[in-house]
C-alpha cells in the first residue's frame, strides 16, 4: 500500500480531477485498477507455483517464460524502479519547495530548488537502503501511521466550515453544485487529453510489485504475495476514488486567493459558479492568472485539510517510502539478473555483500540512474516515461501467465486458483494497447529494446534450464505437428530424403556427418546412430550433440546397445525415428580398412547392407 500511494495521490489526483473531471477521473483509476489487478492475480498464481526466490518480478517471469523474454523484462523493470525513485523524489522535493516559497525562503530559483533537494534526499534514502532492510521495514510502519493520520486530517477538514481564506482559494465544503460542474471535464494546456492524464496517474497503480519484489525477504513468499497484494489493490483504489470525489465537490477549479474578491452588494456582472457564494473569480479565470482551485494548485489536499501539516508530513510519508522501496527493490531485481549471466558487462553489480547479500553495488547504480532523472526536476514529465515501462512489465507478467497455463505444463499447479488463462491474456492486451494510445512512440522504443535483448539471449542460448513454459509449448507443438503429419499422404513433390547416418561417435567421422549435411541441408531429417557393443562403455551423448551443434549439423543422435554391430543396426533401422519421421536411407562410411581387419567383422559390416 505504501508503494502505491504516492507522490501521485496528494500533488496530481486533485489536478487530474480538475482536468478529468470527476467522472473521466474515475474511469482513468478504474482502467488502471483493471490492469493491476489482473496482473495481481496473474503474480499470485506465478508466485504459489513453487519456491520464490530473491529477484521478485525478474525471478518469476523468467522461470515461467525462460531466459529471453525473462531476461530482457529484468532489465526494463529494474530500470524503471530506479526511474521510480526518480518521480517519487521529485513530488517531495516539489513540496518542499512550495513550503520555501510560502516562507520566502528560496535557495536558487523554483526548478533548481528542486535538484538540489532531490539529490540531497535521494542521498539520504541511500544510506537507509545500505543500512539493510531492518532499518527500511522500521521506516515504512512509521510512514505508514503518517498517511493514515493525514488521510483523517483531509477527512475532517472537507467537514469543516471553511474559513474566509479557504474560501477565497475556491474551497466551500461539500455542494451539489460544485460536484455538477466538477463530474465533467474541462481539458488545459498540452497534457490535457484522458490519455494525457492517465499517463500521469498511471505510475500511481504501479507499486503492486512490491510484496513480489523483494520475495526473497519474506517468510512465506506463496501465501503472503497473493494476500498482500490484492488487499492492497482494494484499499487504495477506495482511497483513490473517495479523494477524488470528496475533493471535487469541495473546492472550485478556479479561484484567485484574494480575500477581496468578495462580491460587492448589488453586483450583477459577476459570472460562474463562485457568484453562488459570494465571491467573484471572473477576472483572474478570464486572464488565466488565477493561482488556487483544483486546475492550478497542486496543493490542493493540504489547502482543505483541517491541519495542513499534516497533509505535507502525508506527502513526505507516501514519496519517501515509495522512493525507498524502488530503490531498494531495483538493485535485488538486477542482482538477480546479473548473477544469471545473461547479458554481458553486468556481472560486477551481481555481487553481494553482508549476511543479506545486499547489492551494494546495485544500489549505486540505481542511485545515479535516480539522479540523471531527478535533474529533469517536471513531474508531469517523468510520470509518462514510467507507465510505458511499467505497462511493458504487466503485459509480459500476464503472458506469462497465459502461456504457462494455455501448453499444460507439468509444471503449472499454481495453489491461487482464483484466476483464469483468459482473464491474463486480456490484462497483456490491453497493457500493450494502452502503451501505444498513451505515447506511441516510446511504446515502440520500450518493445525494439525487448527485442534486442531478446534477440540477444536467443542468439547466444545461454546455457540455463529453469523448466519455462516456452519448453512445455515447445514439447506441446512438436507432439501436436508430428501427430499432424502421420495423417498427410506421401507426394513426390514433397519427397525429403530422411538419413539414418551410421557414424558411430559422430566426431570419428566428420567427414560423413558434413556429406550428409549437405543433402539434408538441415531442411530434412538427420539421425546419426551409434551401435555401442556389450563390451564397449556407454557414449557421452550430451558431447556428442555439442559437437554437431557446434558445427551447425541440425541431427539427432541415436545411441542403441547390442551383442555385435550388425544385430545392433538392424535395431537403429527398425526403431529410429517417429511417425513420419523416420529415416528412408541409410548411409554408410566406406570401410577403409577392409584389407586389414578380420573376416568375421568385414562379414558384419557387409551384412548391414543386406
Amino acid at each position: 500500500m505504501l508503494n502505491i500511494w504516492g507522490v501521485i495521490l496528494y500533488l496530481r489526483l486533485p489536478w487530474i480531477t480538475a482536468q478529468a473531471g470527476i467522472g473521466l477521473t474515475w474511469l482513468i483509476i478504474l482502467m488502471s485498477v483493471i490492469v493491476t489487478s489482473i496482473t495481481g492475480l496473474s503474480i499470485s498464481a506465478i508466485s504459489t507455483n513453487g519456491k520464490v526466490k530473491s529477484g521478485g518480478t525478474y525471478f518469476l517471469i523468467s522461470r515461467s517464460l525462460g531466459p529471453e523474454l525473462g531476461g530482457s523484462i529484468g532489465l526494463i523493470f529494474a530500470f524503471a524502479n530506479a526511474v521510480a525513485v526518480a518521480m517519487h523524489t521529485v513530488g517531495f522535493a516539489e513540496t518542499v519547495r512550495d513550503l520555501l516559497i510560502e516562507y520566502n525562503a528560496v535557495i536558487v530559483d523554483p526548478v533548481n530548488d528542486i535538484r538540489i533537494i532531490g539529490v540531497i534526499t535521494v542521498t539520504v534514502l541511500l544510506l537507509i537502503s545500505l543500512a539493510g532492510m531492518e532499518w527500511e521495514a522500521k521506516a515504512q510502519i512509521v510512514f505508514f501511521f503518517v498517511i493514515m493520520v493525514s488521510f483523517v486530517s483531509y477527512i475532517v477538514g472537507t467537514i469543516m466550515p471553511p474559513s474566509e481564506e479557504k474560501q477565497s482559494k475556491g474551497f466551500f465544503s461539500y455542494q451539489g453544485s460544485i460536484f455538477l460542474e466538477n463530474i465533467v471535464p474541462n481539458w488545459r494546456g498540452e497534457t490535457g487529453s484522458f490519455f494525457g492524464m492517465f499517463s500521469i496517474f498511471f505510475p500511481s497503480a504501479t507499486g503492486i510489485l512490491a510484496g513480489a519484489n523483494i520475495s526473497g525477504d519474506l517468510k512465506d513468499p506463496a501465501v503472503a504475495i497473493p494476500k498482500g497484494t490484492l488487499m492492497a489493490i482494494f484499499w487504495t483504489t477506495v482511497s483513490y476514488l473517495a479523494i477524488s470525489a470528496s475533493i471535487g465537490s469541495c473546492v472550485l477549479r478556479d479561484a484567485s486567493g484574494i480575500v477581496n474578491d468578495t462580491i460587492p452588494l448589488n453586483d450583477t456582472d459577476c459570472e460562474g459558479l463562485s457568484c453562488q457564494f459570494g465571491w467573484d473569480f471572473s477576472e483572474c479565470r478570464q486572464n488565466e492568472t488565477c493561482y488556487y482551485g483544483l486546475a492550478n494548485h497542486y496543493q490542493a489536499m493540504s489547502m482543505v485539510s483541517a491541519f495542513s501539516p499534516l497533509i505535507t508530513a502525508g506527502i513526505f510519508a507516501a514519496t519517501l517510502s515509495s522512493a525507498l522501496a524502488c530503490l531498494v527493490s531495483a538493485p535485488k531485481v538486477f542482482q538477480c539478473l546479473c548473477k544469471d549471466k545473461l547479458y554481458p558487462f553486468i556481472g560486477f553489480f551481481g555481487k553481494g555483500y553482508g549476511k543479506n547479500n545486499e547489492p551494494i553495488r546495485g544500489y549505486l547504480l540505481a542511485f545515479i540512474i535516480s539522479i540523471a532523472f531527478i535533474l529533469i526536476a517536471e513531474l508531469n514529465t517523468i510520470a509518462p516515461i514510467i507507465s510505458n515501462f511499467f505497462l511493458c512489465s504487466y503485459a509480459l507478467i500476464n503472458f506469462s501467465c497465459f502461456h504457462a497455463s494455455i501448453t499444460n505444463s507439468p509444471g503449472w499447479r499454481p495453489s491461487f486458483r482464483y484466476y483464469s488463462k483468459w482473464t491474463s491474456l486480456f490484462g497483456a492486451v490491453v497493457s500493450v494497447v494502452i502503451m501505444f494510445l498513451l505515447t506511441w512512440w516510446a511504446a515502440i522504443i520500450a518493445v525494439a529494446i525487448i527485442f534486442i535483448l531478446l534477440g540477444y539471449v536467443t542468439y547466444k542460448k545461454p546455457d540455463v534450464n529453469w523448466g519455462s513454459s516456452v519448453q512445455a509449448g515447445a514439447y506441446k507443438m512438436a507432439l501436436t505437428y508430428s501427430v499432424g503429419l502421420t495423417g498427410v499422404q506421401e507426394h513426390v513433390k514433397n519427397f525429403r530424403p530422411q538419413c539414418l547416418v551410421l557414424t558411430g561417435p559422430p566426431n570419428f567421422r566428420p567427414a560423413l556427418v558434413d556429406f550428409v549435411s549437405s543433402i539434408t541441408k538441415n531442411t530434412s531429417l538427420m539421425i546419426c546412430g551409434n551401435v555401442v557393443t556389450d563390451s564397449e562403455k556407454a557414449p557421452d551423448s550430451e558431447g556428442h550433440l555439442r559437437w554437431l551443434n557446434t558445427r551447425k549439423v541440425r541431427s539427432f543422435y541415436s545411441v542403441i546397445q547390442e551383442r555385435t554391430l550388425r544385430v545392433g543396426a538392424k535395431s537403429l533401422m527398425q526403431v529410429s525415428g517417429l511417425g513420419r519421421l523416420k529415416p528412408n536411407t541409410v548411409v554408410l562410411g566406406y570401410k577403409s580398412d577392409w584389407q586389414k581387419v578380420p573376416g568375421q567383422c568385414l562379414e558384419e559390416y557387409v551384412g548391414i547392407i543386406k
